[in-house]
């Protein structure tokens, strides 16, 4: 059995498409009134058919009441990490403080180059998310005097000014698979975001890689259970809800997964998963526990 100690999250994985912008945003309202802990939205700020994910995080915070809100992932080279820093900042603090970090490296990188972001090698990416985490992080710090004054490979900020402050300690969560991208989640982040369909070899993958973030972790001076461990689904879990809430509650006691996250553009399954599944595992792994 893993347990990282953090209370079972539940949320949905929603497509911002522009032509169904109605329904995306029924989905957030939705996914609120019926209790889902966490709603989220892909990004891709160079996909003409999107909406940009920023402004929907706002638009849909500003329409829902209690949800928690993130980009899974926010395209880090289209979106300086200062600024990036000062904006979740700000809807932190405008939505009584509901909004999560999730952060990626960068992966279409011809997309991301036509929208006049700098091409990078997968480890140029690598160490230029390490270095925006930290800006990030700098810019949060209110508490420090002084200015933000960063001299990087990939960013500079000099003398910038701190703040706002979040309204609550915002977590940053990273999609990583690769093994410098896991090094980095257990070394600076918050959280581990990856998505089912793409670990190497399915659910049998995460012992190895939830050990290489734990390593990690433990080498930078940290507790493997600073690092929460989340999990994107594309799509819905077997018809049965019985037979879906076994899946997960496994997935959380054998592999210590607390947040699950799953493909929500169907109103239906976001109310199955509020309604019956998220129920059915915090019961199953309440008893285990």
């Amino acid at each position: 059995m893993t347990d990282y100690g953090h209370d079972l999250l539940f949320g949905t994985f929603v497509t911002p498409s522009a032509q169904g912008a109605g329904h995306v945003l029924d989905l957030a309202v939705a996914a609120d009134r019926a209790g889902l802990d966490l709603v989220t939205f892909q990004d891709h700020p160079y996909q003409s058919a999107f909406l940009d994910t920023w402004t929907l995080l706002a638009y849909a915070a500003a329409r829902t009441e209690r949800i928690h809100l993130a980009g899974n992932v926010l395209n880090l080279p289209l979106r300086p990490p200062a600024l990036l820093a000062r904006a979740a900042a700000s809807l932190d603090v405008l939505s009584g403080g509901r909004l999560e970090l999730g952060l990626g490296s960068g992966a279409f990188w011809d997309g991301i180059e036509a929208m006049g972001g700098r091409r990078l090698t997968p480890a140029e990416g690598v160490r230029a998310l390490r270095e925006g985490i930290g800006v990030i992080r700098e810019v949060w710090d209110t508490d420090t005097k002084g200015g933000v004054h960063h001299r990087g490979e990939f960013y500079t900020v000099d003398g910038a000014k701190r703040g706002p402050r979040p309204a609550h300690e915002i977590g940053i969560w990273v999609g990583a698979y690769k093994p410098k991208m896991l090094e980095l989640t257990g070394a600076v982040a918050d959280g581990w975001l990856p998505s089912m369909s793409y670990l190497p070899d399915g659910a049998d993958s995460l012992p190895g890689l939830n050990a290489r973030i734990d390593d990690a972790a433990v080498a930078a001076g940290r507790a493997p259970r600073d690092v929460r461990r989340l999990l994107n689904f594309m799509d819905a879990g077997p018809a049965s809800s019985a037979d879906w809430a076994e899946q997960l509650a496994d997935l959380a006691l054998t592999h210590g997964i607390s947040g699950f996250i799953v493909g929500g553009d169907d109103l239906a399954t976001t109310e199955r998963l509020a309604a019956e599944v998220a129920p059915a595992v915090r019961e199953i792994v309440s008893k285990e526990r």
